[in-house]
């Protein structure tokens, strides 16, 4: 199994516009082959040090059955035209792609 976390930068004030188009993506995603677990996450404050909260950075938490799967949804034509629609709106990503110890 593979597990993805992807950071997502997102401009000031459009988290609400950003996570509507990835929701509607996300039906799609989890639809394909090797997909166990697609779902975002906001900083959830708690007052645990050494949390560090950033209210434009939405994290997504992914399983896959495989790191071909999870190269094919790289490719997946909804993924191509998620990209693009929220291009104006990210500012950055960062990924951290892991296997089970």
């Amino acid at each position: 199994m593979i597990h993805v976390i992807a950071s997502i930068s997102v401009k000031p004030g459009k988290v609400p516009e950003f996570l509507e188009a990835f929701k509607v993506n996300a039906s799609h995603v989890k639809n394909e082959k090797g997909c166990i677990d697609y779902v975002p996450g906001l900083d959830f404050k708690t007052g645990l040090p050494p949390q560090v909260l950033d209210e434009n950075m939405v994290t997504v938490i992914e399983k896959w059955g495989s790191m071909e799967a999870l190269k094919a949804h790289l490719k997946a034509p909804h993924m191509l035209a998620y990209r693009e629609k929220v291009k104006d709106i990210v500012l950055g990503l960062s990924l951290k792609v892991l296997e089970e110890a």
